[in-house]
C-alpha cells in the first residue's frame, strides 16, 4: 500500500505524467513486499515550488509506505526516484529531496489492514 507523491514545478506533458508513472511502479519493487500492484501515485506538476530560494527545477517526493523498510532498501528507493525524475524532468539530483513516511494504520476498502 504505498503512495508516491512527486510535486514539481516543471511542467509535464501527457506523455512524462505516464512514463514517471510506470517508471515510480517499477521504483517501488526495492521495497521488499511493495509492488505497483498497490501503489497509488500523484503527480503534481507546475507547483509553486522554491528550493534556496530560487524557483529553478526541483522536486519533492514524498513516499508513504505500510509499514516500514530497511535502510537499504530506502536508500535503493531514493536512488532509483532522483535518477528517474532527474531525467524525465531535467531536474538536476541536488534539487530533489525524497521524504519517508511509516504508517501502522492504513485503510482501504471500508477496513484497515
Amino acid at each position: 500500500m504505498p503512495f508516491i507523491h512527486t510535486i514539481t514545478n516543471r511542467s509535464m506533458t501527457d506523455t512524462q505524467i505516464e512514463t514517471l508513472k510506470q517508471e515510480l511502479g517499477q521504483a517501488i519493487t526495492a521495497i521488499r513486499g511493495k509492488s505497483e500492484a498497490w501503489l497509488m501515485v500523484q503527480l503534481e506538476p507546475d507547483a509553486e515550488l522554491w528550493f534556496q530560494g530560487t524557483d529553478e527545477p526541483c522536486a519533492m517526493v514524498e513516499v508513504t509506505i505500510y509499514g516500514g523498510a530497511d535502510d537499504d532498501e530506502y536508500d535503493l528507493l531514493t536512488a532509483r526516484i532522483c535518477d528517474l525524475v532527474s531525467a524525465k524532468l531535467s531536474i538536476d539530483p541536488a534539487r530533489i529531496f525524497v521524504r519517508y513516511l511509516e504508517t501502522e494504520h492504513w485503510g482501504w476498502n471500508g477496513a484497515n489492514f
